[in-house]
C-alpha cells in the first residue's frame, strides 16, 4: 500500500514520526520473516521539499501534492500549523481528493480539524488533543467528539488524541491489517510499553 503522511510547517513532530516508526518497523518485521515489505511509506507536503516542524525539526518530504501517487492510507498530523492549513485550499483539496479512494484516513491531534474541514471526518465520531476540543467542536460539520480516548474508529476514519496517541493508533491499524500477533511483534521491536516513567528509575 501507498501510505502518505502529510507534512506542513509547524506540524507536531511526534504526531507523524511516531506512526512513521510503527509503519516502517512493520515493514521490517515482514522482511525479517522472509516476506516482501508490503508498504511504501513516505512524506507529502504542498510543494515538496523541506518542512519546518513545531519544535524545530526540519524534514525533507518525498512528494508534493502534485507528484503524490494515489494513497491507500493517509495520515494527517496536528500541531499549531493546522490552524493556518484550515485556510489553505490546496491542503483541503488534496485531503479530499486522496480520501475519496483511501482504505484508511487517519489523523493525530488537531489533524482532525483538517479531516473535518476537507470532508472525510464530517459527521463522524472523532477525537483530538484534550486542549483542542473547544476549537474542534466549533468547526462546521463536526460530528460527535469523544474525550478520554486514545483513538476513535468510525468507518475508515481513525482519529488519535495527541502526540504519543498516534503510536497507539498506528499499532491498532497495523494489527487490524496484519493480525494482532504481528502488531505485538512490532510493539515489542519498538520497545513500546507505555507507562509513566516518574518514580520508576532503577
Amino acid at each position: 500500500m501507498n501510505i502518505g503522511i502529510v507534512a506542513f510547517d509547524d506540524a507536531e513532530e511526534l504526531d507523524f514520526v511516531g506512526p512513521w516508526e510503527v509503519l516502517t518497523v512493520s515493514n521490517q518485521v515482514h522482511e525479517f520473516n522472509g516476506k516482501d515489505a508490503p508498504d511504501d511509506v513516505f512524506l507529502v507536503s504542498g510543494t515538496g521539499g523541506t518542512v519546518h516542524c513545531a519544535k524545530g525539526m526540519r524534514v525533507e518530504t518525498d512528494h508534493s501534492f502534485e507528484t503524490c501517487p494515489d494513497l491507500d492510507i493517509m495520515l494527517v498530523p496536528g500541531g499549531q500549523g493546522t490552524r493556518q492549513e484550515l485556510d489553505n485550499p490546496a491542503m483541503l483539496e488534496f485531503i479530499a481528493r486522496q480520501a475519496a479512494h483511501c482504505t484508511w484516513v487517519t489523523s493525530v491531534c488537531t489533524g482532525a480539524f483538517l479531516l473535518v474541514a476537507a470532508g472525510p471526518a464530517k459527521g463522524k465520531r472523532i477525537t483530538t488533543h484534550w486542549l483542542a476540543f473547544n476549537e474542534l467542536e466549533a468547526l462546521d460539520g463536526v460530528g460527535e467528539t469523544v474525550k478520554d480516548a486514545r483513538y476513535v474508529v468510525d468507518g475508515n476514519v481513525v482519529t488519535a488524541a495527541g502526540v504519543s496517541a498516534g503510536i497507539d493508533m498506528a499499532l491498532w491499524l497495523t494489527g487490524e491489517r496484519f493480525g494482532a500477533d504481528h502488531g505485538l511483534v512490532v510493539q515489542r521491536a519498538m520497545e513500546y510499553d507505555p507507562a509513566p516513567p516518574f518514580g520508576q528509575a532503577a
